[in-house]
């Protein structure tokens, strides 16, 4: 485990994920290209290891603009996903929130578990009051998470994402900072 890494049980960590790291990044888009691809376009803006790096390093900058920050999930090791905030804007208190996983790391809670950790972050030392999940209405898998963290479906967003020359539909999801006290509380007590 990095000294800068968090354990999710299980083997699982979630860390930094830096420019210096883009070929592991790259080799393991390689790994989940397709299916990391079907709703989101992270496996397009990084075909090689130049465009990687670069794509790393705009989070590094969002992160020392505090605009966004980027995390990778590994499994014994080896990354296999991670989560991030898109956006963040501490003034407003607001971030959008989201996630990848690549095909072998599907169905382990590795999502879940990992968004619960960058939330309880937003919201405890960052002082978010609102955290946004938007995702394709089709992609099931991170709708689940969404529900999972308790989060509010808001609406949709009719066709307002083009995403490999096809329209999709938005589901937009999000969590107060008072709710998620409220639910982190509830499971404490559980």
């Amino acid at each position: 485990m990095s000294v800068f890494s968090r354990s999710l049980g299980d083997g699982a960590e979630l860390g930094p994920l830096e420019p210096w790291q883009a070929e592991e990044y790259l080799a393991h888009l390689d790994r989940g290209r397709e299916h990391i691809g079907r709703f989101i376009p992270l496996p397009d803006v990084a075909p090689d290891v130049p465009s990687a790096r670069a794509f790393l390093q705009a989070y590094a900058d969002k992160t020392a603009a505090d605009t966004g920050r980027i995390w990778g999930i590994r499994q014994d090791g080896t990354l296999v996903g991670g989560v991030l905030f898109r956006t963040m804007d501490t003034a407003a208190g607001t971030c959008e929130a989201g996630c990848w996983l690549e095909p072998a790391a599907v169905g382990r809670g590795l999502v879940t578990r990992a968004a619960r950790v960058i939330i309880d972050w937003a919201v405890d030392v960052r002082g978010m009051h609102r955290v946004e999940w938007q995702v394709a209405s089709g992609n099931t898998a991170s709708v689940n998470v969404a529900r999972r963290l308790g989060m509010t479906r808001e609406g949709v967003l009719r066709e307002s994402r083009v995403h490999r020359g096809v329209r999709l539909d938005i589901e937009v999801w999000s969590v107060l900072a008072p709710e998620w006290r409220a639910l982190r509380a509830g499971e404490a007590g559980a």
